[in-house]
């Protein structure tokens, strides 16, 4: 390799300087909301030039899903094999994401600003909503495996029907209600199981 390239090649990015990043974006986000959070204001909260920040992520958009698709890998809960368990353990484990970085906000920003900033919207399905989506049809994947869940039944319907009651009853003003999770689980374990064939 000639001197020139190496010197194209550059450093090695700073995994230090990485988390730094995500984790101000993140602090930033829940304390001043998307539209308030700026760039320079996570350089200065993470110690590094903004020009450090574009060299890793293009706009604040891909930084700040980058930085809830970091949080998410890093605290998704382990399996155990039990369907009811890992279903509870993945919406608190949810719940909990989107209560710590205003969430629900973001979520509004996001469709709000869909006409004018739609990456955001797209990004936040592709490193946070459909993951997420995924981890919960995985273990009703394993369920039907094990003869738990119906042959024929819906396990995307399923999965919104395992989510949708955290939105519903946020917009309800029961935000935050303790057993949402397992009563969601109950209900849709119900309706799945092969004796309501």
């Amino acid at each position: 390799m000639s001197e020139k390239q190496i010197r194209s090649s550059g450093r090695p990015r700073s995994a230090e300087k990485d988390s730094a990043i995500l984790q101000a974006a993140l602090q930033l986000l829940a304390s001043h909301g998307y539209t308030r959070m700026t760039l320079d204001q996570v350089a200065k909260a993470a110690g590094v030039s903004k020009s450090t920040i574009h060299l890793r992520w293009k706009t604040k958009a891909d930084l700040l899903t980058a930085a809830l698709e970091a949080a998410r890998m890093a605290e998704a809960p382990p399996e155990t094999g039990d369907t009811r368990t890992d279903l509870v353990a993945i919406l608190r484990d949810f719940a909990a994401t989107v209560e710590r970085v205003r969430g629900m906000a973001l979520i509004g920003t996001c469709l709000a600003e869909e006409a004018h900033t739609p990456e955001l919207l797209a990004l936040l399905r592709e490193r946070t909503v459909l993951p997420r989506r995924a981890l919960l049809r995985h273990v009703l994947e394993q369920a039907r495996t094990r003869g738990e869940v119906r042959r024929d039944a819906d396990l995307e319907a399923a999965v919104s029907t395992l989510l949708g009651p955290f939105y519903a009853d946020y917009m309800a003003g029961r935000g935050g209600r303790m057993g949402w999770a397992e009563d969601a689980v109950n209900l849709v374990l119900a309706g799945l199981s092969p004796a309501q064939a």
